[in-house]
């Protein structure tokens, strides 16, 4: 795996000396190109800019992909995980980069804006509204899918791990290496690190161990001058953003220092389903008072779903658990504290961590752990998703109300993943991601469907979105807070070119409540001309107080 990257060992101290030794020779050639862009057609002269400004070896054509090339389609697709974004009609970039090499990443920098480009960095593909490979203005995907190997180093319980590498990848290396070792982040193999990791990393250990961006230790960056910084020479402030603040407002991230952490040898999952006839309202009830406050080393997710045919139409939830121990442990657990779930001792199956792994993600018992090498998910789908934070417990009569609403909606589903543990013991200040005490679950809501045009995707939307608006009396207010990794437009987004810090502090503070400000601040230090820029960018002053000084 290590084979796809070019830093073996992830030692990118030498890149970072060869790196910073171009920078000048870079700028002096930038200024040619920045004369010459306005007379030279965009393709011609962003490509001459990146030959000029990049490492000979390996040459950076070779991971260059535009319109009239044949692999250009099927490498743009390979990595889109939603189907709305397939369509002839969604815009298109003018290149692909694949970089192998940080120097490939420099000159992508550099000369994006040396023709008025737009940079989208892609990690993964799973962002849920597609902002890491779309853009209404003429853009460059950067896609990291080259740079992902991942190096594990037991004296110190660390790992370097690339912003390509996905979580199956990254999970694969540790267990190869120790059955007593684990990370805590996501369920779903598929997903890059990059992406997963500056926006927080959310996972079912993180009740015992916080989340992804709490266990990260170092990283290495290119900023928007074309810098190769380390978390010393990039500053505390520019390492707490890209800590839960989104590293694509800030810099490329090229590659992670991660604390391993311990794991038993032998851990428990269960997962038991029932429906509305079976009391289910009752035992959501219950979870929401026990879930947060039980033993740390156990996790239970609720997925609740409408069921059944068109005469008889009900509700049905799955529990989920992933509990680091032993089954005895577990059912004595459970049988105290939450006797209602009915959890049984055939329920129980006991496993490795790594083996945990595929059980969480839907594959058969006795499956290769291989499979987490497969970069493709097992299924894509069209979708939507959006995000809640719950503070006081629903009533039974309230869950009842929901239930009601989900199966008039029929194709809405909701993920309930609770709190608790460390995530309560870390002050919200501490990194970016703010989302901590007080918090008694989280919700994703979630929609898919296979029908394509228009009409399909509307009435979709339209349901997720009804759905949403019904939970308002429920959920987190001041503000109704939102996570994330689970990126969803609807909250609001910038004017791409005219960028309004009032405008970004809608999504922008339930994304990251108080810490909008400070994220504010880093980016007018590190980027103040933003060129690192989306529908959801954070803001910077130096950008805002430009346009604010013009309508005057």
């Amino acid at each position: 795996m290590g084979s796809h990257a070019t830093t073996s060992k992830h030692n990118y101290s030498q890149d970072m000396r060869a790196s910073m030794s171009l920078i000048l020779s870079l700028v002096s050639l930038l200024l040619l190109d920045v004369a010459s862009a306005n007379s030279d057609p965009i393709p011609g002269s962003f490509l001459r800019c990146l030959s000029q400004n990049s490492q000979p070896n390996p040459p950076i054509s070779s991971v260059v992909y535009a319109p009239e090339n044949s692999s250009y389609a099927s490498v743009l697709r390979s990595y889109i995980r939603n189907l709305r974004f397939v369509s002839p009609s969604t815009p298109k970039p003018f290149f692909i980069v694949a970089p192998t090499h940080v120097s490939h990443i420099q000159a992508s920098i550099l000369c994006c804006k040396a023709n008025g480009l737009q940079i989208r960095i892609r990690s993964g593909g799973h962002d849920y509204d597609g902002l890491s490979y779309v853009s209404d203005s003429p853009f460059v995907i950067l896609d990291m899918f080259n740079l992902r190997s991942v190096s594990v180093d037991f004296e110190t319980e660390t790992a370097w791990v690339e912003s390509g590498a996905t979580l199956g990848e990254l999970y694969y290396e540790i267990a190869k290496k120790s059955g007593i070792h684990g990370f805590p982040a996501g369920v779903c193999p598929t997903v890059g690190v990059g992406g997963h990791f500056s926006g927080g990393g959310y996972g079912n250990m993180m009740r015992k161990y916080g989340l992804s961006v709490d266990n990260i230790v170092d990283a290495w960056l290119v900023d928007a001058k074309g810098r190769v910084l380390d978390r010393e020479s990039m500053g505390e402030d520019l390492f707490w953003a890209i800590r839960g603040g989104g590293g694509a407002s800030f810099a490329v991230i090229v590659s992670w220092k991660i604390k391993l952490v311990p794991v038993p040898e032998r851990v428990t999952v269960f997962r038991l389903q029932m429906t509305l006839e079976q009391g289910l309202t009752r035992i959501v009830h219950k979870w929401q008072h026990i879930a947060e406050e039980i033993d740390n080393d156990l996790f239970i997710r609720i997925v609740v779903m409408p069921s059944g045919k068109k005469d008889h139409r009900t509700i049905k939830a799955k529990f989920v658990a992933l509990f680091l121990g032993n089954s005895d442990r577990l059912l004595a657990l459970v049988n105290e504290k939450f006797p209602e779930l009915g959890l049984q001792r055939q329920d129980c199956i006991e496993m490795t961590w790594i083996e945990s792994v595929l059980f969480w993600s839907n594959y058969a018992n006795g499956t290769s752990v291989d499979v987490l090498l497969d970069r493709t998910p097992q299924s894509e789908k069209f979708l939507k998703k959006k995000s809640d934070y719950v503070q006081n417990p629903i009533s039974e009569s309230d869950l009842e109300g929901i239930w009601k609403k989900m199966i008039e909606l029929k194709k809405t589903a909701m993920t309930f993943n609770p709190y608790g543990g460390r995530m309560s013991e870390i002050e919200e200040s501490e990194i970016a991601f703010p989302h901590r005490a007080g918090n008694m679950f989280k919700i994703q809501y979630s929609v898919t469907w296979k029908e394509e045009g228009a009409e399909a995707a509307e009435r979709s939307l339209n349901s997720i979105r009804r759905l949403y608006d019904y939970m308002s009396n429920h959920v987190s207010k001041s503000p109704r807070a939102s996570y994330l990794n689970y990126r969803d437009v609807d909250l609001g987004v910038n004017q791409i070119g005219n960028t309004s810090y009032w405008e970004a502090i809608i999504w922008g503070r339930k994304y990251f409540k108080r810490n909008f400000e400070r994220l504010v601040k880093v980016k007018t230090m590190v980027d103040p001309d933003e060129f690192f820029v989306y529908e959801q960018s954070v803001p910077s002053v130096g950008i805002w107080r430009d346009e604010a000084a013009e309508q005057m």
